[in-house]
Parts: C-alpha cells; sequence; structure tokens
C-alpha cells in the first residue's frame, strides 16, 4: 500500500504520525496547495489530506486510490459524489475536537462580553497604577446569566456548547441549519427568531449551500445591537463585508471569529482593518488544535484506515 499525507503539519510537528507506517509506504508532505495535488497523489492508494480540493480534477490521474482520509470533520473540499462512482471512500473525523471548539466559543463570548482586552490594556498601560481607587470598570459589562444563547447547528459541537452556556445560567435556543435535527433538549427556533431574540449567536454548522452567506447584512439587522456573533464553523456561513459594516455601524456589538472567508486573513478582507479587540477578536482558525485534538484526530484516522482495510466501513462520508 501506498499512502500520501498531503498536510503532514496541519497536525502539528509536535504529534508523531509514524503510525502511517504500520499500513505501508509513507509519503508526507508538509503542506500542499491545489496544484501540486493531482502530481502528489498519483500513485497513492491511500489519500490523508484536510483542506485541499480532492475532486474530478485532482484525482482524474490517480487510478489507484481506494481511500481519502480527511484529517477534519468538514468535507466541503471533497467531491464526494464524484469519489462514490469512482468507488473511492472518504472518511473524515468526528467529535475529536468537540471540548476544545466549544471551550474556544465560550472563551471569546465571555472576553467580548466582558471587554477583557480593554481591561487588560488599562492595567498593563500604567493607567491602573496611576489611579487612586481600588477598582476600574468604565467599560460596561454585562452578566452571562439570564442572557439568551442562540446556536447554529446543533451537532455534536453545538450540543456541548448548549451544555456550556446552560451551566452559565444562559437561555439557549437553536436553529437547525440542516432542517433535520432531532434535539429536543432545548427550543428550537427559526433564524429570524433567533436572530431577533440572542444576545450571543454562536454558529456551528458545516458549509452548504443552505448556510453559505448565513448571516449576512439582512441577518444582522435583524440582530440585537448588544448581541456578540461568534464563528467557530466555516469562514464563508458570515459575509466578512457584511460583518465589517455591522461592527463599524454598531449593528451589533462584537464578533469573535476562528474562521474567515478566505484563510489566512487577506489584507484586502475589511475586517483586517478593526484593531479594537473589544469589538472583534480572530483567532488563526486554531479552536480546533488542542494538543489532546490533534492526537486524537490521528488515533482516528487509524482507526478508519484499519476499518478499510478489514472491509468495515468507519465515518465513511459518501456509502
Amino acid at each position: 500500500m501506498k499512502l500520501v499525507v498531503l498536510e503532514r503539519d496541519s497536525a502539528g510537528t509536535d504529534i508523531d504520525v509514524s503510525c502511517f507506517e504500520q499500513f505501508g509506504e509513507v509519503t508526507y508532505y508538509a503542506n500542499t496547495t491545489a496544484e501540486h495535488v493531482a502530481e502528489r497523489i498519483r500513485e497513492a492508494d491511500i489519500v490523508i489530506s484536510n483542506k485541499v480540493p480532492l475532486n474530478e480534477h485532482t484525482l482524474a490521474n490517480a487510478l489507484d486510490v481506494k481511500l481519502i482520509c480527511l484529517m477534519a470533520t468538514g468535507y466541503d473540499c471533497v467531491d464526494t459524489a464524484y469519489c462514490k462512482k469512482r468507488g473511492i471512500r472518504v472518511t473524515n473525523v468526528v467529535n475529536y475536537c468537540t471540548p476544545a471548539v466549544a471551550q474556544h466559543t465560550l472563551l471569546l463570548a465571555m472576553m467580548l462580553s466582558e471587554k477583557i482586552a480593554y481591561y487588560d490594556g488599562y492595567v498593563k498601560s500604567g493607567a491602573y497604577s496611576a489611579q487612586e481607587r481600588f477598582s476600574h470598570f468604565d467599560r460596561v459589562f454585562h452578566d452571562l446569566d439570564g442572557k439568551t444563547w442562540g446556536i447554529v447547528g446543533m451537532g455534536n459541537i453545538g450540543r456541548k456548547v448548549a451544555e456550556l452556556a446552560s451551566a452559565f445560567g444562559c437561555r439557549v435556543i437553536f436553529y437547525s441549519s440542516s432542517g433535520k435535527s432531532t434535539c429536543t433538549d432545548y427550543p428550537k427556533a427559526d433564524l429570524d427568531t433567533l436572530l431577533r431574540e440572542s444576545d450571543v449567536v454562536s454558529l456551528h454548522c458545516p458549509l452548504t449551500d443552505r448556510t453559505r452567506n448565513l448571516i449576512d447584512r439582512d441577518a444582522f439587522a435583524r440582530m440585537k445591537d448588544t448581541a456578540i456573533l461568534i464563528n467557530v464553523a466555516r469562514g464563508p456561513v458570515v459575509n466578512n463585508q457584511d460583518l465589517y459594516q455591522a461592527l463599524v455601524d454598531g449593528k451589533i456589538m462584537a464578533a469573535g471569529l476562528d474562521v474567515l472567508e478566505r484563510e489566512p486573513l487577506e489584507p484586502s478582507n475589511p475586517l483586517s482593518r478593526i484593531r479594537d479587540s473589544t469589538k472583534l477578536i480572530i483567532t488563526p482558525h486554531m479552536s480546533w488544535a488542542s494538543i489532546e485534538s490533534r492526537t486524537r484526530m490521528i488515533a482516528e484516522i487509524v482507526k478508519n484506515i484499519e476499518a478499510f482495510l478489514s472491509g468495515n466501513d468507519r465515518n465513511v462520508i459518501n456509502p
């Protein structure tokens, strides 16, 4: 068996991936861009990748590929219908980073709600040391207790966020982005109701035709001007230009993002012009990447390969 790991460094160089070598000859690439995919997988039996496109164009001459193992949950980078037609199984990893992403979601919401960047800067600037009174709270901040937290996408991560938000005293409501959620633990709402009522809106949905640009100018117009938006799902779920305008115009109070329309952040993205971290926090698509999550991810890929070689389906997304 010949295995090709196209984006080895996306697991982190601190994580041992030599476990793949039990299955055959492995070729590792630290990173791969779209134009190099076809050449690098030409003789592969198994392709292990993360974000590069795997479609008819890149797979056409890779006649031996039998299995694609994604180092992620999302699979919008793969043409699953084409792979099914070719008899190529596509697997992902699920629930491996749920604790990390849920934790990051709460972190962003709390940092923005409490204006932590401002208060940290106030102390480090020397202003706190120069004042006479023991406390400083000139920038208004809020309790999460008693607020409404709206969740878009009630999968594993959405449910974990709901659990954590509830522990902080929030009323949780959710919108099913697929329309198929069977969750009965929290009230389901239509999108308009969720946007109008929520003090925090957090996004945990996959990127589909239905969710692309789901949060746009019209959505911001329906939100509270005190609302916080958190996107840890996929960048194109939020229209970045519309978000920039909503923040500048005060249509919402703040936003926390771990994902963007195009990554890494491009200088042309208007969000790059907002320097106020009480209004906007952007992290570099790392909410999933705790060392525990990345270790679980590699272990899950090994299990997916073992199942495939045994003739079993495990985490197959195009059966």
